[in-house]
């Protein structure tokens, strides 16, 4: 049994994912006995592709990520007993500026994914408790995987039906309806990129981005006003991004006017620029200018072929879904569970009476008793300090108890989400706890981007 780490500084993943590792080692891959795999529903919780995976015989959540080399496995409880080969310490880098983290790095795994199987597969294992994807998505996550899976197949990764199917390059035949699009991409230190198109102001930019299903986020720019890329005058605000290896990443949001993807034009996007001593490692390659993330390539069905370096895309249901914001300014966590008291209506005992109109119908009488409950709990990680939620006094920490007069465990993590994104100048009422006592909030959802005083 191995023993946790000590881990090297901080390193907390949220909702952006941007690792890279460096191996050498050669990998023979997963190997497919059909030229068409079979197809791997999956769950797609804030933008992001949960698939199932086992490893050595034991089935793990993971993520689905292009932009990461080599397969992470963290968020390991005692229930989780993998037999890891062949380990030895090795160091992992991300977002965050000049964190690192130890970890090991095990080899000679068995992977399965579908019926698509590799017997030599390298992991690294981190055992900082920090990392946890669970408590932002409200589901276990145990890991991330990218390259591994796209090396050697066409992947479909289908988000109208939510499944994704791999597929032999050497038979796979292209879509050739209007309605497809076949786009270049290249291959760099196992990650893809594309080109493509942003408006800001008035100029139109050529950008190359990481294509990041690991990324919740719409679209990521690396801010550089000499060449225009920067947010449009007042049109930003600064917001938390998420989390890296040295802690809370920090930016601006602001709008795209355009962005651009072949014949695909999408309105109005959503953009942040991280600030700059947090993507130190997401800079290693120069001709990148960011990332494209989850909220954008959903609203594509995509097939990606790294071996002849084509992203084939179609326009989906999600295409025209608006681009919102959290416009209440928090951001919650899944924390735990809570005792809840609860009414239950129960008969009372030798209470029946029957009714005088028929003699066949008896009315039974009902009382009103309590029982506790474990139920999930959800707490305050973030707060933006512009927002009208930090005006009206909530705080960092706040569990909240009901929302809008509807006790909160009603709801999954995504509901509660969908409320705070709500439009602008819709109320929202809180009831919460803090240190033992419920109080009662109430504000409006506000405009990020005006810099009026906050409205309660």
């Amino acid at each position: 049994m191995f023993k946790p780490l000590k881990a090297f500084t901080k390193y907390t993943f949220v909702l952006i994912i941007a690792v890279n590792c460096w191996l050498s080692n050669a990998q023979e891959g997963f190997f497919l006995k059909d030229d068409v795999g079979e197809k791997i529903n999956f769950q797609l919780i804030s933008n992001l592709i949960i698939i199932p995976i086992e490893i050595n015989n034991v089935t793990l959540s993971f993520i689905l990520d292009t932009g990461v080399s080599n397969p992470i496995l963290f968020n390991l409880t005692e229930r989780d007993s993998l037999d890891l080969k062949n380990t030895k310490s090795f160091y992992l880098h991300g977002l965050g500026g000049d964190g690192k983290i130890e970890a090991l790095k095990s080899s000679h795994n068995k992977f399965r994914i579908g019926d698509a199987v590799s017997i030599n597969q390298d992991l690294f294992v981190v055992f900082d408790e920090t990392i946890n994807f669970t408590p932002r998505l409200g589901i276990s996550v145990n890991g991330i995987i990218g390259y591994d899976v796209f090396k050697n197949y066409v992947v479909e990764i289908n988000y109208n039906s939510k499944y994704i199917r791999l597929y032999n390059p050497n038979r796979y035949k292209p879509k050739t309806s209007k309605k497809w699009k076949a786009i270049p991409i290249t291959i760099h230190s196992k990650k893809p990129y594309l080109d493509a198109k942003v408006i800001i102001s008035e100029n139109e930019k050529l950008v190359k981005l990481l294509i990041d299903t690991g990324s919740s986020d719409a679209l990521w720019l690396f801010e550089d006003k000499k060449t225009g890329l920067a947010p449009y005058k007042d049109l930003f605000f600064t917001d938390y991004l998420g989390k890296g290896l040295s802690g809370s990443v920090y930016g601006k949001r602001s709008k795209v006017k355009n962005f651009e993807i072949s014949d695909f034009n999408l309105k109005n996007v959503n953009v942040a620029f991280p600030d700059s001593t947090s993507i130190n490692v997401a800079k290693v390659y120069k001709e990148r200018k960011g990332s494209l993330g989850g909220s954008i390539l959903k609203r594509f069905n995509l097939f990606f072929d790294y071996t002849n370096e084509k992203l084939y895309l179609k326009k989906n249901s999600f295409f025209r879904e608006s681009f919102t914001y959290n416009n209440s300014g928090i951001v919650i966590e899944h924390n735990g569970v809570r005792f809840v008291k609860e009414q239950i209506r129960v008969p009372n005992k030798g209470n029946y009476n029957r009714n005088n109109n028929n003699s066949q119908a008896v009315q039974i009488d009902f009382s009103i008793n309590y029982i506790m409950s474990l139920q999930p709990a959800y707490k305050i990680v973030e707060i933006r300090p512009s927002s009208n939620a930090y005006a009206v006094g909530l705080k960092k920490g706040d569990v909240l108890i009901n929302i809008n007069g509807k006790p909160v465990h009603d709801y999954e993590l995504a509901g509660i989400n969908k409320i705070l994104h709500g439009k602008t100048g819709k109320s929202i009422r809180l009831k919460i706890e803090r240190k033992g006592v419920e109080l009662f909030f109430k504000f409006k959802l506000d405009d990020a981007f005006k810099i009026n005083e906050p409205s309660n």
